[in-house]
């Protein structure tokens, strides 16, 4: 009888490693699916390696201190990159999170003449497959993909259509309208326009959201609430004469109070000829939805 229980328990103990070694060796190849090829760039200690990327650098690590990398100064897309050390034997890595959701990874040799310094990530990633099954989620943008986001932009961008005819701005020879609002997983696409009528370029300084008090003075900065956009299609540029353009902006949703106003402002640079468009609650609950399975506008 002994026997038979030392026979069994041996055998149930053998079938069980067998299954947790299987178990293991499908999950490294359910991994495998799913791993992200690097890129592949040597780096040297007296010259500094560029990276071009296609949208603003949100997060940089490092695999060693053998290297050391930071933003160039005045331009949010590039990625300056050198060694710390001369020599170092063994490959390292960073990686890279940029603004539009994508991951980079990069593996690291040193050579004391790497034969390329510059890289554009714009063009390969023009390359290669537009799929974005890893997209990497922002807080900011919720349960919206980065590339949705900016695909529902672009969209709303592209076709231009005018939704809303009732808020607009007027005067200089400027008008500044709102052209629709949208809205998809709890947040707001602000479509604006402005045309410009006069022969004077209008620079584009900045543009405000702020919600206010309709009895109190609106520019006491203590009854201001100020919203800032997640997300713009393009950057805000200078409109030259006789010229009309577009925009489309990202906020998070909210809602006023009946006694509130939404003031969307927007400055020019070394000028007067400033635009403002009231908003009422009415106006944001008509928020057009957005059926992100066609991109129905």
């Amino acid at each position: 009888m002994k026997n038979h229980f030392k026979t069994f328990w041996a055998t149930a103990l053998l079938i069980a490693f067998s299954l947790t070694s299987s178990a293991q060796e499908n999950q490294t190849e359910n991994l495998d699916f799913g791993k992200i090829d690097p890129y592949h760039m040597q780096v040297t200690y007296d010259k500094t390696s560029h990276l071009i990327f296609p949208s603003a650098i949100r997060y940089v690590d490092l695999g060693s201190e053998h290297l050391i990398a930071g933003k160039a100064e005045d331009a949010a897309n590039v990625l300056r990159v050198k060694s710390s050390v001369k020599n170092f034997e063994e490959e390292t890595n960073f990686s890279v999170i940029t603004d539009d959701g994508r991951f980079y990874s990069f593996t690291v040799q040193y050579s004391s003449n790497p034969p390329t310094l510059s890289y554009d990530l714009v063009t390969i990633q023009k390359s290669m497959d537009k799929a974005r099954a890893s997209d990497v989620l922002f807080d900011e943008l919720g349960k919206t993909p980065p590339s949705l986001a900016a695909l529902i932009l672009q969209t709303i961008y592209k076709n231009n259509k005018r939704i809303l005819k009732h808020i607009a701005s007027q005067s200089f020879g400027v008008q500044f309208s709102l052209k629709g609002i949208y809205i998809h997983n709890g947040r707001y696409y602000f479509h604006t326009q402005l045309e410009n009528r006069t022969n004077v370029p209008f620079d584009i300084d900045f543009m405000s959201f702020k919600v206010i008090d309709k009895k109190t003075a609106r520019r006491t900065a203590a009854q201001q609430i100020t919203l800032v956009p997640l997300r713009m299609f393009k950057p805000l540029t200078e409109i030259p004469g006789k010229n009309t353009d577009q925009n489309v902006l990202l906020l998070d949703q909210f809602t006023i109070a009946d006694d509130k106003l939404l003031l969307i402002e927007i400055f020019e640079k070394n000028g007067g000829r400033h635009q403002t468009l009231e908003l009422e609650n009415s106006d944001l609950v008509k928020a057009r939805l957005i059926n992100d399975m066609h991109l129905k506008l």
